[in-house]
């Protein structure tokens, strides 16, 4: 599993400590270029083999292979041994400077012209579709671990990591934000693909708004935020098997999408409602939001 060791990477900057660690900038002393730094803890089995680990590290090293333009490389792996129970699983990413949270912010006054939206859309759908095309979820798409090149190129990273860091999460106290988290996450209900739908389309709003549309304090709050939004679903579209139930939000009525991301055109309006759709079965999917219309228009680019 090993392929380089740690020596050849060499810490330049602290990138940021997030809920997964510490990140480093390093410069890779062979190559000479810049490589981003993340590593994990991880607890090992009776033959010191980080179980889960090395299974989502080869799926990683397995998309690395397709080399797809919309997702961030995975360089290297190096694991070190701490102890018998403990392994230190250190991942070698490409590093790029700065991210969608950063690239937002950085926006000119106006904001970004809606054509400049609409392609960094198509990026990253083309990004999500290659990782559900090969049963890879995000779980935790936001704007900070969505990556913009100084070429406009939209790379995600920290894909996959979800699982990887889960076992490691319920050590730190780090609150993972909760506002680009679908309801049945919120709700505690079963999860596939369609969550990273669901998170894409809060981007995609923030995007035109430059602020989050779903800023939720708790996991009932945001379903509460949600709610206001796209109204109260019916009864057989609220899961069966969960603990919050249905009667404990009131009965709201849809608002029009327009009303909280007023600078969307209209073909964007109904992809971000196709996307923003309680029930992960009825939500699009990466594959069907790339045929979408909002995307064949060319007026958004004038």
């Amino acid at each position: 599993m090993a392929h380089g060791t740690s020596l050849q990477y060499e810490p330049v900057a602290e990138i940021g400590g997030g809920a997964y660690g510490t990140v480093y900038k390093a410069r890779d002393t062979e190559s000479g270029q810049f490589v981003a730094l993340k590593s994990v803890r991880v607890q090992t089995d009776q033959n010191g083999l980080p179980i889960s680990t090395v299974r989502e590290v080869a799926l990683l090293k397995r998309l690395e292979q397709f080399d797809h333009p919309n997702v961030v490389r995975l360089m290297d792996v190096c694991a070190t041994q701490r102890s018998d129970q403990e392994t230190k699983v250190t991942l070698v990413f490409e590093h790029v400077d700065q991210d969608l949270k950063t690239y937002l912010e950085r926006a000119p006054d106006a904001g970004l012209a809606p054509g400049r939206i609409q392609d960094l859309m198509r990026q990253l759908m083309c990004g999500l579709a290659f990782l559900h095309s090969n049963r890879v979820m995000h779980r935790d798409l936001k704007p900070e671990n969505i990556l913009v090149t100084s070429q406009g190129q939209v790379k995600l990273a920290d894909f996959g990591l979800a699982r990887i860091y889960s076992c490691h999460m319920a050590l730190t106290p780090v609150v993972v934000t909760l506002w680009y988290r679908p309801p049945e996450v919120l709700l505690q209900s079963s999860y596939a693909t369609p969550v990273d739908i669901w998170s894409t389309g809060c981007i995609f709003a923030e995007m035109f708004r430059r602020k989050p549309l779903f800023c939720g304090e708790s996991e009932v709050d945001q379903l509460g935020k949600i709610l206001q939004v796209i109204g109260l679903p019916s009864e057989d579209e609220w899961p069966a098997d969960v603990s919050l139930s249905r009667k404990h939000f009131p009965s709201l009525l849809p608002r029009p999408i327009t009303d909280f991301v007023p600078e969307i055109n209209e073909l964007g309006a109904q992809l971000l409602l196709k996307m923003l759709t309680f029930d992960p079965l009825k939500r699009i999917s990466a594959l069907n939001a790339l045929e979408d219309a909002y995307f064949q228009d060319e007026e958004t680019l004038t």
